[in-house]
């Protein structure tokens, strides 16, 4: 390795222990999207006391912040953070170790800051990634407008220097009824929790017809008020995801049918609100992916068995619709392990969530320093983004 790159390795070294405690700090201390007052305030802090310019609720969101090292003319290099924990179970997908992995690579790099070449670095710090599209207030507000590639990890069962995602498109279906004594004069009702099972079953069936790479999941948020009652009111939420976004639309579309059905089943209304977080699959970005992968080997990632069935979504999709982005995945936890668990919470704490949060550090660091100084790597990564438009 270039001196330079020995430098970062010792810079997150010597900051190990302070960045292990930050993650189980975050961890400790589970805030939903846009409720990450506590992991913002103790990132920024961090950020801040390594000499970067800090900015707390950039596009006007409060728990978003960007955090600035800036060297000279050249490149602009984003090293993305999240640190939304997910209801009921908190960490479970790791975000702990996301946050500060990437808090970690932009410490190491203004450590180095007088080996730096020209150029910018941003540590982005974005919210509610799990369903709240904070990344995609983000673009919309303008702050990816300037940037030239976008680096961030996320943890998982193994190391994987690329997996798919799927695009996703949330929608909530609401069905009015009307109400009326259970047992006396039930056949005076419209029963509008009917009207929603039966979606539930349509979509079943359909489920059949559809891709395997597709995915149709969804749950009742309102079932009715007693049982002594026939519902008027029932409601549910549905994810629809596909590794397409045309293919998305198409199946959203089928599912919103199962809905009108059941409504007109059962003599029900039925209204459908789309959300607008729309996520869009991840993009690949091969020059990219092969510099993260040439650093990886430096530090000791190897990359696992790589996997095809086990797709999920994320907003990181988007930023990679608009410039070259790469989210690689660490190995946080054992082989086989499902994210989402209550285990892989647990997980994300354990000795092995440190190395690959400090592994992952190094290797971002690493990367973005490649990119600053080979803007040749630079621009490979934006004609590989244009031709694959």
């Amino acid at each position: 390795m270039r001196p330079e790159k020995l430098a970062i390795v010792d810079a997150v070294e010597r900051l190990a222990d302070e960045l292990d405690q930050l993650s189980r700090r975050i961890h400790d201390n589970p805030e939903l999207g846009y409720e990450e007052l506590k992991a913002c305030g103790w990132l920024t802090e961090f950020l801040g006391r390594q000499g970067f310019k800090v900015e707390k609720g950039v596009g006007g969101v409060d728990t978003a912040f960007r955090a600035t090292i800036e060297t000279g003319e050249g490149a602009t290099i984003a090293i993305l953070c999240e640190y939304d924990a997910l209801p009921g179970i908190g960490h479970a997908c790791g975000h702990n170790v996301i946050a500060t992995a990437g808090a970690g690579a932009g410490a190491a790099l203004a450590a180095i800051r007088a080996q730096l070449p020209r150029g910018r670095i941003h540590v982005l710090g974005t919210p509610a990634e799990e369903g709240g599209g904070g990344k995609i207030r983000l673009i919309k507000a303008g702050l990816f407008k300037t940037v030239d590639c976008a680096l961030m990890v996320h943890g998982f069962d193994r190391t994987l220097l690329h997996q798919d995602h799927l695009g996703i498109v949330r929608a909530g279906f609401e069905f009015r009824g009307k109400a009326s004594h259970a047992s006396a004069d039930p056949w005076e009702g419209v029963n509008a929790l009917d009207a929603c099972i039966q979606m539930f079953n349509n979509v079943a069936m359909l489920r059949q017809q559809t891709r395997p790479d597709c995915r149709i999941h969804g749950i009742i948020t309102h079932g009715g008020a007693a049982a002594n009652i026939i519902p008027e009111h029932a409601a549910a939420l549905f994810y629809v995801r596909a590794p397409r976004i045309d293919q998305m639309w198409a199946l959203y579309q089928r599912v919103v049918a199962c809905a009108e059905a059941a409504a007109r089943a059962t003599g029900a209304t039925l209204t459908v609100t789309q959300h607008d977080n729309v996520y869009e699959p991840l993009k690949r970005n091969q020059p990219l992916l092969d510099l993260f992968a040439a650093n990886m080997t430096t530090v000791g990632m190897k990359e696992g068995e790589p996997i095809r069935d086990r797709m999920g979504s994320s907003d990181i999709g988007n930023v990679s619709q608009i410039v070259p982005a790469i989210q690689p995945m660490v190995a946080i936890a054992p082989t086989g392990m499902a994210i989402h668990t209550r285990e892989f919470a647990a997980a994300a704490v354990q000795p092995m969530a440190r190395a690959g949060m400090l592994a992952a550090a190094k290797t971002l660091a690493m990367t973005a320093f490649d990119l600053l100084a080979e803007p040749a790597r630079v621009q490979a990564a934006k004609d590989e983004f244009a031709r694959a438009r």
